[in-house]
């Protein structure tokens, strides 16, 4: 079974830091993207943050100059490094990845359970 764990989320108020973790367990033969995507009340789920399998890292505008997402590759643990953040920025944060499991072929697509991110001005 494969899980993906969100920790750091928290209450911070605004121009603040936060840095969120998102490790992933089971028998894992490789992972490609993983990435941020975060969802307020009543809104859809939106992407924030990626980091390719080779390094590349993409970002949402609004975020942009302002998180930065990384990998530890041996950890299986990808970051979201929040700065200066904004009551906007309030939500619940989410890890994805696509990876392929020991024993399958090709990859599949994982979510964790969220970390809410609370921002006060």
């Amino acid at each position: 079974q494969v899980q993906l764990v969100e920790s750091g989320g928290g209450f911070v108020q605004a121009g603040g830091s936060l840095r969120l973790s998102c490790t992933v367990s089971g028998s894992i033969f490789s992972i490609n993207n993983t990435d941020w995507y975060r969802q307020a009340p009543g809104n859809q789920r939106d992407f924030v943050a990626r980091t390719t399998g080779i390094g590349s890292t993409y970002y949402a505008d609004s975020v942009k100059g302002r998180f930065t997402i990384s990998r530890d590759n041996a950890k299986n643990t990808v970051y979201l490094q929040m700065n200066s953040l904004k009551p906007e920025d309030t939500a619940v944060y989410y890890c994805h990845a696509d990876l392929r499991r020991v024993g399958s072929v090709g990859y599949s697509s994982y979510w964790g359970q969220g970390t809410q991110v609370t921002v006060s001005s």
